[in-house]
């Protein structure tokens, strides 16, 4: 049996970064600061009262907003003191810890699936396309999967494109950010929607 590879996001950062992480958008929100983009963007592609699964939901913003917005959301993370955050500050959607890589989820197909916020350059090298499988997986057929994530990371935006078709998946829109800035070559960031045949 071979060696477990952890997620980046454990790997990749040193001790006490999930408290920064939690902190910063705890100030961040206090400070009324817009957090609700990656929110805004989802909502405004599915249908009243979807399914919404949020993978790699972090300490819970994007989930919290889908879910006030009237949508059943369900947030998976693998770092527990993330998800423990996320219940702590946002009581209304069900929160899972759980590695992405592995996910299996009882549930019904949802509607759509977000990874956002750098999910896809935090799990372990090596299993972004079994991520992208394991989460499309649990979206229904014709469903969306949107993504977003820096591109000055380990992972390219090529790599993406190539998981994202071994992992069935059908591309329909890139935005150059959350706020659907027209894609261009030398962006900074990819926000990818996704369709799942």
């Amino acid at each position: 049996m071979g060696e477990t590879v952890r997620p980046r996001w454990f790997t990749e950062f040193g001790e006490g970064h999930a408290d920064w992480y939690i902190d910063r958008f705890r100030r961040l929100a206090a400070e009324g600061a817009d957090l609700a983009g990656e929110a805004r963007f989802v909502d405004a592609l599915v249908a009243p009262r979807s399914r919404i699964l949020d993978a790699g939901c972090g300490p819970g913003r994007t989930a919290a907003v889908l879910h006030e917005r009237g949508h059943d959301v369900l947030g998976v993370d693998v770092d527990p003191q993330l998800v423990a955050a996320a219940r702590a500050d946002h009581p209304g959607p069900r929160w899972l810890v759980a590695d992405l890589a592995t996910l299996d989820l009882d549930d019904e197909p949802f509607d759509a699936a977000v990874l956002a916020g750098n999910v896809m350059v935090f799990v372990a090298p090596g299993s972004e396309e079994r991520v992208l499988t394991r989460v499309s997986t649990h979206v229904r057929p014709g469903g969306v999967v949107v993504t977003g994530f820096a591109l000055d990371r380990a992972y390219s935006l090529g790599d993406f494109d190539r998981d994202c078709d071994a992992a069935g998946l059908r591309r329909e829109h890139r935005f150059a950010g959350w706020d659907l800035a027209p894609w261009r070559d030398d962006a900074t960031w990819a926000v990818t929607v996704l369709r799942r045949p």
